[in-house]
C-alpha cells in the first residue's frame, strides 16, 4: 500500500497541508484574533490591565500560529 506521493518529504515528515486547508485554519485564527483583540480593548477600558495583556498576548500568538500555518504550510 503506497501513500499519496506529496504526502511525504522522503525524511519521515508530512508533505505540505492542501492550500484550501491552510486558508480555512488561518481563517479560523483570524477569527479568534478578533475575539481575543475585542477582550483586550475591552478589558483595558475596563481597567482589567492584566486581563487585557493576557488577551493581547493571546492575540499575537493566535496570529503568528495562523500566518505560520498559511505560510509554511
Amino acid at each position: 500500500m503506497t501513500a499519496d506521493p506529496g504526502s511525504d518529504r522522503g525524511d519521515g515528515r508530512p508533505g505540505r497541508r492542501p492550500l484550501l486547508e491552510r486558508l480555512g485554519l488561518a481563517g479560523i485564527a483570524a477569527v479568534l484574533v478578533l475575539l481575543f483583540g475585542g477582550m483586550a480593548v475591552a478589558s483595558w477600558v475596563g481597567g482589567e490591565l492584566f486581563l487585557a495583556i493576557m488577551a493581547g498576548i493571546g492575540a499575537l500568538m493566535t496570529a503568528w500560529a495562523g500566518a505560520n500555518t498559511l505560510f509554511r504550510g
